[in-house]
């Protein structure tokens, strides 16, 4: 019997479109930075994927910044925003808490879900701040107040960031609608290769790149794009945002067979208990 996969919070397999984008971008190996016309088709390839994954987080195409992962993606905004005082909420990744060495801690209640009267209370002046808040947790699956957070920290004058990474492809992104001014994602929880990821940076943030290079990216991101990488990330960018209506339509059913999965396992084990339960939850998780 072959196995089965129930990790896709940890990554999805790799979409048969864009493995097919990836193998039609090795043919068209010119550096996008070029003027000629061999760099000017790899031009084209990374302009097509930025406007795939705009489509995707419901934002403009010019706001878009590729990096080689969530990763990269979450410390480029906490670190290259300008701002001195970094809040972040006590279940973020790694890459957010450990983003710098003066990261302020929210706190979150029992079920994982961050305390926004914590959180307004430690921004009674937010002047110089940015916040961070995950959209979804990796592991509980808990879906965070994002828009109300935002709003607390626009209150105060802080920026507000938002690791998107495990909600895209599963919850309808709209970057506005949000009220986010920086929103992270990553191309393998979507179907995409790994590797490739993207910030997504509003007009306003005056984003300093933390690596020096060659003002690739409009000078928000150094280093030569990673073509191969962003063409499948544009493939299941499309894909992802094609299905959300789909995904979102069938939360009921597999939040029902997760539902009964965990009160078989309460019935079965002793001492058993659902993290997270009385939260408002990913379906899968």
């Amino acid at each position: 019997m072959p196995p089965c996969y129930l990790d896709h919070n940890a990554t999805t397999p790799l979409r048969p479109e864009s493995a097919e984008a990836v193998s039609h971008a090795l043919k068209q190996w010119g550096n996008p930075s070029s003027v000629h016309s061999h760099g000017r088709a790899a031009r084209r390839i990374v302009e097509d994927a930025r406007r795939q994954v705009a489509g995707l987080a419901g934002a403009d195409p010019a706001t878009v910044v590729f990096t080689s992962g969530g990763t990269e993606a979450n410390n480029l905004a906490l670190r290259g925003c300008g701002r001195t005082r970094i809040l972040v909420s006590a279940v973020e990744h790694p890459s957010v808490l450990e983003a710098a060495d003066n990261i302020e801690i929210i706190p979150v209640d029992a079920d994982g879900v961050v305390d926004l009267d914590a959180l307004q209370g430690m921004l009674r002046d937010g002047e110089g701040a940015v916040v961070s808040v995950m959209l979804a947790n990796n592991e509980t699956g808990v879906i965070q107040p994002v828009t109300r957070a935002a709003a607390i920290a626009h209150e105060a004058g802080a920026l507000f960031h938002c690791d998107a990474v495990q909600g895209a492809g599963k919850l309808p992104l709209d970057f506005g609608a949000l009220g986010v001014d920086m929103l992270t994602l990553s191309a393998h929880k979507v179907g995409g290769p790994k590797g490739t990821g993207a910030l997504i940076v509003a007009d306003h943030v005056q984003l300093t790149p933390i690596m020096r290079g060659g003002g690739q990216e409009r000078g928000r991101r150094n280093g030569t794009e990673n073509v191969l990488g962003i063409a499948g990330f544009g493939a299941a960018a499309e894909l992802a945002a094609s299905a959300v209506a789909s995904a979102v339509a069938s939360a009921g059913s597999l939040a029902a067979l997760r539902d009964m999965l965990e009160e078989r396992v309460l019935a079965e084990i002793p001492g058993a208990r659902i993290v997270a339960g009385q939260a408002d939850r990913l379906p899968n998780t």
